[in-house]
């Protein structure tokens, strides 16, 4: 079997690792497709290194085919060798098959590609966890989710409104904000002219100050914004791609009752995902095969291209997810 592997002077190479086995909960999955996200970027500077029992390669997320079944998977589930499936992983999906426990797995949503799938747990999942679990979301809320041409941002803003939330999120280009006014925020702010403390300071004059942000970016700003959120709001920072500080005043968290709530999904329980995942399909599920929401893929390329896609997320700049395509099956 092939894999990524992230050499020494962190360079990348397609290269045999030796054949994988399983255990009796989990099945075996011949990749079909597998999703890039940021996190990748941070395990191939050595910056967030996977948990315990996974692969050494990179990969959170997958789409394939069912080639292999565990005694205890075979027991106490009903996939089948053949099923078409996605699904979550602790690590190693950049390679040609898949190791994974049997409740982790997904069925391909009706009327979606492999291709489609593969964007869909780890960013699908981190969303629901940070809108529905983390941030207690209700609807009618309003939601900032920073970064809105993120790949995360492309699941949370169409999940946020078909819940009902009133929708803010951020851009750092013009041209961006062109390209995903069809996920459906009712606010695009943009960063390069607009200031997004002074926006959600006239939101709360309006009444309708920030309920729960979901932040990627971190940074300076972050405790300006603080200030102008809803008494018991939630700020989940999820990553700090901006800045690894900010000047917080406490009183503001005090008096407003504030959570500040730190959220990564790789380091939770299996049992944990196992039951996020199944909340998912079934709240999720259907909305995706109504097309009340829709994927957004931004480009697809060959495994061997792994570092071009990688590039492409370092750059910025783009509008979706980006996948790699391993053995393309559908």
């Amino acid at each position: 079997m092939k894999a990524i592997i992230v050499n020494p002077d962190k360079s990348l190479s397609w290269k045999d690792v030796g054949q994988l086995t399983i255990k009796d909960n989990e099945v075996l999955i011949k990749t079909s497709y597998a999703a890039v996200n940021r996190a990748d970027l941070m395990q191939r500077e050595g910056n967030y290194p996977p948990p315990a029992g996974a692969p050494e390669w990179m990969g959170l997320e997958v789409s394939g085919i069912i080639v292999e079944i565990g005694k205890e998977a075979a027991e106490k589930s009903d996939w089948r060798i053949g099923d078409r499936v996605c699904t979550l992983l602790g690590g190693g999906g950049y390679a040609e098959y898949a190791a994974v426990r049997y409740d982790h797995l997904l069925p391909i949503p009706k009327g979606l590609t492999m291709a489609e799938a593969a964007v869909l747990p780890e960013v699908y999942s981190t969303a629901y966890l940070n809108l529905f679990i983390e941030g207690k979301a209700r609807p009618g809320e309003t939601l900032l989710m920073n970064a809105g041409a993120s790949g995360l941002a492309s699941a949370v803003i169409p999940m946020a409104k078909s819940f009902g939330l009133y929708v803010i999120t951020t851009v750092r280009r013009s041209e961006s904000a062109e390209k995903i006014r069809n996920l459906g925020a009712d606010r695009i702010v943009d960063t390069s002219y607009e200031d997004i403390s002074a926006v959600l300071a006239e939101y709360e004059a309006k009444g309708k100050p920030v309920d729960i942000a979901i932040d990627c970016l971190g940074g300076e700003i972050m405790g300006s914004c603080l200030r102008h959120m809803v008494h018991g709001g939630r700020w989940i920072i999820i990553s700090s791609l901006a800045g690894n500080s900010s000047e917080v005043d406490f009183r503001v968290i005090l008096r407003k009752n504030l959570r500040i709530i730190g959220s990564t999904l790789r380091s939770r329980t299996a049992e944990f995902k196992a039951d996020l995942l199944k909340k998912l399909k079934e709240d999720v599920w259907p909305l995706l095969e109504s097309k009340e929401i829709t994927t957004s893929i931004y480009k697809i390329l060959p495994i061997e291209e792994t570092d071009a896609a990688h590039k492409i997320l370092k750059d910025g700049g783009h509008v979706g997810k980006v996948v790699l395509m391993v053995s393309g099956e559908e």
